[in-house]
């Protein structure tokens, strides 16, 4: 029989689960004034993250830069294996010992270019939880036209490092 957090939505992203001490990452780290402040939210099956880009993502006129589309399938790929593992566990994000992920392995796909002028949407999905490792899939949409997709290996923290010791 299927546990309550199963399809339980959380109530905030992901992200704002991380202790301060791992809370600074440029890609989401929301303790980063400098970064791009990812908020992955999970709804029990996938995480869905939404991100304006603004001018400086440039890479020719009216199309965003390569790099910053793999920041954030990155980012929100890392994002959702935290939340997936939790969900596994049977856990509710925030409580001692934290779930932390960081890549192991990123792969990106670009279809097309992806414009400039609106919001972007991110949707994961979990495929694979094994042990310390989640494998993510991950599409990037603008305009309802899917640009590019991800796949993220995640490996979790050991605990002295995700606990910020």
């Amino acid at each position: 029989m299927p546990s309550r957090l199963d399809t339980r939505k959380l109530e905030k992203p992901i992200q704002e689960y991380y202790p301060d001490e791992l809370a600074h990452c440029y890609g989401c780290g929301r303790l980063n004034p400098h970064g791009l402040q990812i908020k992955s939210y999970w709804n029990g099956k996938e995480a869905v993250a939404y991100f304006r880009p603004r001018p400086y993502h440039t890479a020719i006129p009216g199309f965003v830069y390569g790099g910053l589309i793999a920041s954030l399938i990155d980012c929100h790929g890392t994002g959702t294996a935290a939340a997936a593992a939790y969900q596994a566990q049977g856990r509710i994000p925030g409580k001692p010992p934290h779930l932390r992920f960081v890549t192991a392995s990123l792969q990106v796909n670009y279809l097309k270019p992806t414009p400039i002028d609106c919001e972007l949407k991110l949707i994961a999905r979990p495929s694979e939880i094994k042990g310390r490792k989640v494998i993510v899939d991950v599409e990037l949409w603008a305009n309802d036209e899917k640009c590019a997709t991800g796949r993220v290996i995640a490996v979790q923290l050991p605990e002295s490092m995700a606990s910020g010791q």
